[in-house]
Formats: C-alpha cells, structure tokens, sequence
C-alpha cells in the first residue's frame, strides 16, 4: 500500500516529488480524483481548499476528477476513483470524512483499489488513516467534535497516529510543548507534522519528506 499523508497538500517540491515517486508515472499521464468531502461541514473561508486545488492545478495531471462520496451514489463516485491513479482525500472534518467513508461504503473498497493506487491525504485525510479517531486528540488540539462522547474506528492503514498543522497560524496551540504535554498517556507513535512536511508511507516504510518542521512522539 503507498500512501501520502501530507498536513497542507502538494506544498513544495520534494512532497510533489514523492507523490510521483510512489505513482511511478510522469504527471502527464497520471489522473487523480480529488474527494473534498471533509470540507463540506467546515465553516467559513475556504481559501485553503482553494489554495490545495490550484498546487494540483500547477503539476500538470492528465486529468483531475471530483468525487464527493457524501452527495452522489456509488454508481457515480465509483468509477471515478477505479479509473484515477491517486485517491486525494481533502482535509476539514475528520470524524464527519471517516462518518462517509463508512456510509458510503468506500471503507470496504479501499484496499482493493489501493493495490495499484496511491492515497493522498491531507490534513483530516491523513488522520482517518489511523486505527481510530481519537477524542482526545480532535477536541484537545483541533477543538472539533466536542459534543462526542466516544473514539471512532479510522481506516488503520498505518500503526501511528497524525497530527497536521505544527506551528500553524491558524491552530494558535499546537506548539510542540502543548503537544507533547497533552499527548502523554498516548503509547502509540504520533508523527506531528507542519505544512511543508508529509509521510511517504510503502507498506510498513516510513519516510518524511518535504522542506518543514516535524517530530516524533513515542
């Protein structure tokens, strides 16, 4: 399984570098389809969804598809992702991407399309692909899904957790101190990445790549 976990999307060189590395084709003849499904319940500007779509725009894909599972059947969304080289699962919401991810039944498929495709994540993207969603880290660090009681089930494609958005303007606290202090009692790793910075993941290798700051924890 080849996956890119990335905190911003296709930020700078060396991450765009790993993602055809991991497809193994030029960009001219790689296709993607683009699944912003997380984004749906977010609020406010959505210049950064914006921003992520315009850094695929510059590498020159074949073609770049959408596919949001939660507004169209399977019927639809289905051969869009059979017939793409990269699977891009836009950031927002966690738990509400991985609520649909289930709902619409691409939690079965995945593995089966992901023999021959990449998964990129960003963001929530990336954090779905966890054994689970854990409360502790959405609430805490994101302040998102406070009125759950309970962790959610991820997509367990890797044995760590992610955690985007180091240093971030946006996410005033999430700051390697605050970070590490909150995140004790957690025995997994945790990789905490900034936005320049993302995970090429090969079955069980993992790498970090890109031009920013990150950490491991555990």
């Amino acid at each position: 399984m080849k996956l890119l976990l990335t905190s911003g999307g296709l930020t700078n060189r060396l991450i765009v570098n790993a993602l055809f590395d991991l497809v193994d084709k030029e960009p001219q003849d790689t296709s993607l389809v683009y699944i912003p499904t997380a984004a749906n319940v977010e609020k406010g500007d959505k210049s950064w969804l914006i921003n992520d779509l315009y850094n695929l725009k510059k590498q020159d894909f074949k073609s770049i598809d959408i596919a949001d599972i939660s507004a169209v059947d399977e019927k639809i969304w289905r051969p869009k992702l059979e017939e793409a080289d990269v699977l891009f699962f836009e950031g927002g919401n966690t738990y509400y991407l991985m609520e649909w991810i289930n709902k619409s039944g691409l939690v079965y498929l995945l593995p089966e399309l992901l023999k021959n495709k990449v998964y990129v994540g960003v963001s929530a993207g990336s954090m779905v692909t966890s054994k689970d969603l854990a409360l502790r880290i959405s609430q805490v660090l994101y302040g998102e899904d406070l009125e759950r009681t309970e962790d959610m089930l991820g997509l367990n494609f890797v044995d760590f957790y992610f955690l985007p958005h180091l240093d971030s303007p946006y996410f005033k606290e999430l700051r390697e101190d605050f970070i590490k202090e909150n995140m004790k009692g957690i025995s997994d790793k945790i990789y905490v990445l900034d936005d320049n910075s993302a995970l090429k993941v090969v079955d069980e290798k993992v790498e970090v790549t890109g031009e920013g700051k990150w950490f491991v924890i555990n």
